[in-house]
């Protein structure tokens, strides 16, 4: 089985005090690695823009370094990637200082005044966010949305809202329900959800109830809610909280390493709160393999 992820990997900056650690992340970047860590026999493949400068080739040779394909990965000449900072609270709540507006990965899919998803149709499934659309030109997110519902191709989704990615929340709200209502397996987070639609806890819950395919609902230390099928299952939660990056982005490796290999979706949801369980015991987003 071959699975694409689509996005944005950048530069990452996490701060300790006045020290910084420089690594690779990005959220779907985040989840190709977790997902070809607990699946190894899948065949995982990185979708993106980079430049030809010296970070473009540190990120390049990262993702090699994690056994991603990188065959999918376009180099820019003049371009560069994204660079972000991670701060954490005393109690391991992270925030973002993002530098990305010219980030090359802006530009995938693009060919001068047309769109190009051809390179998607080799794969059994494709996997992205709400950054990899809000990243996005609107006309090519509006394309994207147009080759899925014509495509067979298996289609995963993780809104991962960021406000500052976006237009406005009408945008994002159009874009995120119609990958909603394509999505085969749906990966929303609650907190996510709650901003981005205005609505109570309650009521993400009763929206999601209603999805035609599969999924998980991540509800933080609650654990996650299946979605598809029911599920009732204890979840334990982790001893500490280091950091909380890539919690969502580790539970969607975890979770579609075990479901891709025809796992039970009880079996799933456990990897999946597993791995996320394991990740914020560690500063960063990956964490030793």
């Amino acid at each position: 089985m071959r699975i694409a992820c689509i996005g944005e990997a950048m530069i990452e900056l996490s701060m300790a005090g006045e020290a910084a650690h420089v690594g690779v992340a990005g959220d779907t970047l985040n989840t190709a690695i977790y997902l070809h860590r607990s699946a190894p026999e899948l065949q995982v493949d990185y979708v993106t823009n980079l430049g030809d400068d010296p970070f473009s080739d540190q990120i390049k040779t990262f993702i090699a370094n994690q056994n991603i394909g990188t065959d999918a990965i376009t180099m820019v000449p003049g371009a560069s990637p994204g660079l972000y900072a991670i701060t954490t609270s005393e109690t391991g709540e992270r925030s973002f200082t993002y530098w990305r507006s010219a980030s090359a990965a802006r530009g995938m899919f693009q060919a001068g005044d047309t769109c190009n998803f051809s390179s998607l149709s080799q794969y059994n499934a494709v996997y992205l966010s709400g950054i990899s659309m809000a990243i996005l030109p609107h006309p090519v997110r509006l394309a994207l949305i147009e080759w899925f519902q014509d495509s067979d191709v298996q289609v995963i989704y993780d809104s991962n809202y960021r406000p500052r990615l976006w237009e406005d929340a009408d945008t994002a709200r159009k874009v995120t329900t119609a990958m909603w209502a394509r999505a085969d397996i749906a990966l929303p987070s609650i907190d996510d959800e709650m901003e981005l639609f205005e609505e109570t806890a309650d009521q993400v819950t009763a929206r999601f109830a209603k999805h035609q395919g599969t999924g998980a609902l991540k509800r933080s230390a609650l654990g996650p809610l299946s979605l598809g099928v029911p599920v009732q299952q204890d979840y334990m939660p982790a001893p500490s909280v280091v950091d909380t990056t890539a919690a969502g982005d580790s539970f969607n490796g975890g979770y579609l390493g075990s479901l891709l290999l025809d796992s039970t979706q009880a079996d799933a949801l456990m990897a999946g709160h597993n791995c996320a369980a394991k990740v914020v015991q560690y500063r960063g987003a990956i964490i030793p393999a």
